[in-house]
């Protein structure tokens, strides 16, 4: 595979409705596109690094420019044979998973269309349709979440995310649960939280909750095993897990019993899968969390969640979740059963439309073999 051409776009895609976090409030997708050209196929990824550094230290501008000063020229007009050749010719830029990941999607998307399978199968997932949750952020009052919660309900979602930071907490959990004393909930708290708030974080031990997701600092493990150790909810790691080093540390420390997959704070489906793998050896589920993607990262997500340790519902909802309209036809709809199925056609499975993706786009550029880059 001779990689000739490859194209960046930064899109902005508005949520049906603000999402609220302990660190902020979205109401875009802000997120950039990555179309490679290669031997008469086009694979599509998504860079999910966002406009702000909160969740993670890149932003979309900071990938853009590692994308196109550094990853970009160390692949033009190469000629790869596999995912990995890609990886080793990037290996010399140190960090930036949300980037490498972006390109490294759109390179097993073109891969899978090349042999004619779906991603999924190249990925080797076993699942032809996968559980899925949703995850509702902060709202302004009690009422609201219930009131949130019952709608997602109502269509299907088999499991309940809600976001918690310190005051907004065991009294948003104990309403959820109080309601809806049957359901599959869990709590995520974005490393709200230290040690000195165990006694704050104890009482949801009372809701027989799934789990409580990253509640201490962002690049903590240790802190986490000590904290695993004062409650009975077991505790899932996200932003703390940036590669399967960090999965096998974690394990060891007993920090974790669970841990959160997503390929873009990782650094692609290579390394997810590693997790993967590193956690069904010790027994430890994993779950596929999400990004607010479009339909182009969402259908990677989708992928790689059928594999067979992605025990635990995901947050891949359905498209018109957060979009009024998707880039991607057809957009991804949720199944009578809690479900989303796993697309089969060649790649992510679903077809980018180009004139929506152009009503969304900000700024693009494109980088060729036989000349730098055109913007």
């Amino acid at each position: 595979m001779r990689i000739e051409s490859i194209e960046l776009r930064h899109i902005k895609i508005p949520y049906l409705t603000p999402f609220q976090t302990s660190f902020g409030v979205g109401v875009e997708n802000d997120h950039t596109i990555i179309a490679i050209k290669t031997d008469g196929v086009i694979g599509w990824g998504e860079c999910v690094a966002s406009a702000e550094p909160y969740y993670s230290a890149e932003t979309a501008q900071t990938a853009w420019h590692v994308l196109r000063d550094f990853i970009i020229p160390s692949l033009l007009g190469k000629n790869i044979s596999s995912v990995d050749d890609a990886l080793a010719l990037m290996a010399r830029v140190r960090g930036h998973n949300m980037a490498k990941a972006g390109v490294e999607a759109a390179l097993w998307d073109a891969f899978a269309k090349q042999k004619e399978i779906s991603l999924a199968k190249i990925l080797g997932g076993t699942r032809d349709e996968i559980v899925v949750g949703v995850s509702i952020g902060l709202q302004p009052s009690v009422a609201d979440l219930v009131k949130r919660v019952a709608g997602y309900l109502s269509e299907g979602y088999a499991r309940i995310k809600i976001k918690i930071e310190p005051g907004r907490d065991v009294e948003l959990a104990a309403a959820v649960r109080k309601e809806f004393p049957n359901i599959l909930l869990q709590v995520d708290a974005n490393s709200a939280y230290s040690l000195r708030d165990i006694a704050r974080l104890r009482p949801l031990d009372q809701f027989n909750l799934l789990l409580i997701e990253q509640p201490l600092g962002y690049d903590d493990i240790y802190d986490h095993s000590k904290l695993a150790r004062e409650l009975t909810t077991p505790i899932c790691l996200d932003e703390s897990i940036d590669n399967v080093s960090d999965a096998n540390v974690a394990m060891e420390l007993g920090a974790c019993k669970i841990i959160n997959i997503k390929p873009g704070r990782v650094g692609g489906f290579s390394e997810s899968k590693k997790i993967h793998d590193a956690c069904a050896a010790r027994n430890v589920p994993v779950w596929h969390g999400g990004m607010l993607e479009s339909g182009i990262g969402r259908a990677g997500n989708i992928a790689l969640a059928s594999l067979e340790n992605f025990r635990l519902p995901g947050d891949i909802s359905a498209s018109k979740r957060y979009f009024s309209e998707d880039i991607v036809e057809p957009e991804f709809e949720m199944n009578r059963d809690g479900t989303i199925t796993v697309p089969t056609q060649p790649g992510i499975g679903v077809e980018v439309k180009m004139n929506r993706l152009e009503r969304v786009t900000q700024s693009r550029a494109e980088f060729k073999a036989n000349r730098l880059y055109s913007e």
